[in-house]
């Protein structure tokens, strides 16, 4: 069944699903493994009607069964079990913590039943759960379960083993959970990773020189590398210092954000942003070097490259402050581009917004001069993203640059005011900030103006104005 017309029937099937899903919990246990395995993936299919009721009805038992059927003697009906309780984990998310004790007993104990092919449905059952739990994970009893047969895993695998990506994976998902929980477990992990990568880029070098001599590497590997090394710096924050200062990871950065393989620059740039977060003084001296790589690389034909290079600049703006001003001409005018360019993915958007306001928070003698040129689709583009802190160095950025280029604004400034109007409780002095250049535009047009220009607003944001910013 195509998954259009599943959620057609969808509607139609809710008034019948509180009886039909205790029976199709029951064929669960019916002595056909056919039967079995048929039951986990029709009830996967119901997982989200499954969470919007009181958990203990059908989430429960439903939960109860399926982890019974994970330790199932048929490897068919382990693997449907399997891939069912990691559709639940998404749409359970914290809702499964109270049972965090017994989910994880019943997953390391298929560590010791589970043969090759399994295995890898086992690791995205357990990276799922430590996406949708989060930092819950990071509970000493929870860990010492966890990470021993992962780790006798990662001891157990070669280096050239293709069983290591998923591994790796779960592993990424899993260090980003547990935080400073994964400390101990950091350093072979982080050491292992570099080595991956480096292994994989004098491999590529040898092939490129001597084609006939040397099998091309699979880069692969130092894609769920660099992705692991991602999870590394952002589930360890500042601890992830010393490991950096010890390796030559910045070096083989540089390399793999050149590399001919978008998925690889992808990761690359991912990581970079990560590491500014998390160390930044180690990632300064290389910024020089750094930035006309990245310019380069704000090309909306590659969506997740690009991305990722937007996402890492920004993060960059915040850290380097007034010094980003000799890179500002490398990367805006592509920036300007994309928020420009028709049909450009809702989060590539986003990204380029966020990081036009940071480049503008720190430079905005640099940046307000194009104020015109941006200032519509910036807003548009994030009106409908939630209050957090990417959005609060954005809109802070914008403000400055009103302050420093106001007449950048007076064509587009209903566009201006919606998106003020999208915030639900900005800190008191952006709120300040907003209150000032609403002010000081009405001050400006006098009342009269300002009247037949808010009679354009929808009634709920003329509403909004009023009563946030009494304009």
């Amino acid at each position: 069944m195509t998954e259009v017309s599943f959620l057609g029937c969808m509607q139609g099937m809710v008034q019948y699903l509180p009886e039909l899903i205790p029976h199709l919990i029951q064929c669960l246990c019916d002595k056909k493994a056919l039967v079995r395995s048929i039951a986990c993936w029709t009830l996967s299919r119901y997982a989200h009607w499954v969470v919007s009721q009181p958990p203990d009805a059908h989430l429960k038992p439903l939960m109860t069964e399926l982890l019974k059927r994970i330790l199932d003697g048929n490897k068919r009906v382990q693997e449907a079990a399997c891939s069912a309780f990691a559709t639940l984990e998404e749409e359970a998310c914290t809702e499964l913590v109270p049972y965090l004790s017994f989910i994880l007993d019943t997953l390391v104990f298929a560590f010791g039943k589970y043969q090759h092919k399994n295995l890898l449905i086992l690791y995205d059952a357990i990276g799922t759960l430590a996406d949708s739990v989060g930092h819950h994970l990071n509970q000493p009893e929870y860990i010492q379960k966890l990470m021993p047969p992962l780790i006798q895993k990662w001891n157990e695998l070669k280096d050239e083993d293709k069983d290591l990506f998923p591994l790796l994976e779960c592993l990424s998902s899993v260090a980003t959970a547990l935080q400073s929980g994964f400390l101990p477990y950091c350093e072979p992990v982080y050491q292992r990773c570099v080595t991956l990568v480096q292994k994989t880029l004098a491999q590529a070098m040898m092939y490129s020189q001597q084609p006939d001599q040397y099998e091309a590497p699979d880069k692969d590997f130092m894609i769920v590398a660099l992705d692991l090394l991602s999870g590394l710096a952002e589930g360890l924050g500042g601890h992830v210092d010393q490991l950096v200062a010890r390796s030559n990871i910045m070096t083989l950065l540089f390399q793999c954000m050149q590399d001919t393989m978008p998925e690889v620059r992808q990761s690359s740039f991912a990581l970079l942003g990560d590491l500014t977060k998390a160390c930044f003084p180690h990632v300064k001296p290389c910024i020089a070097e750094f930035m006309p790589i990245l310019g380069t690389n704000l090309n909306p034909e590659f969506i997740s490259v690009c991305n990722n290079a937007t996402w890492a600049i920004g993060e960059i703006c915040m850290q380097m402050g007034v010094e980003m001003q000799p890179y500002v001409a490398l990367v805006l005018p592509h920036l300007v581009e994309i928020i420009n360019r028709p049909n450009t993915p809702k989060t590539l958007l986003e990204n380029t917004a966020i990081t036009i306001g940071r480049l503008g928070y720190v430079c905005p003698q640099e940046v307000a001069p194009m104020l015109q040129q941006f200032i519509r689709p910036w807003c548009t583009s994030l009106r409908n993203i939630r209050d957090n802190e990417e959005k609060d160095s954005a809109f802070r950025g914008i403000c400055v640059m009103i302050g420093v280029n106001p007449g950048g604004v007076v064509q587009d400034f209903i566009f201006f005011c919606d998106a003020v109007a999208s915030w639900v409780n900005p800190k008191d002095d952006l709120r300040d900030m907003f209150y000032k250049i609403l002010h000081g535009f009405k001050d400006q047009v006098g009342e009269e103006n300002w009247q037949q220009f808010s009679e354009q607003f929808p009634p709920i944001l003329k509403e909004r104005l009023s009563a946030c910013y009494g304009v």
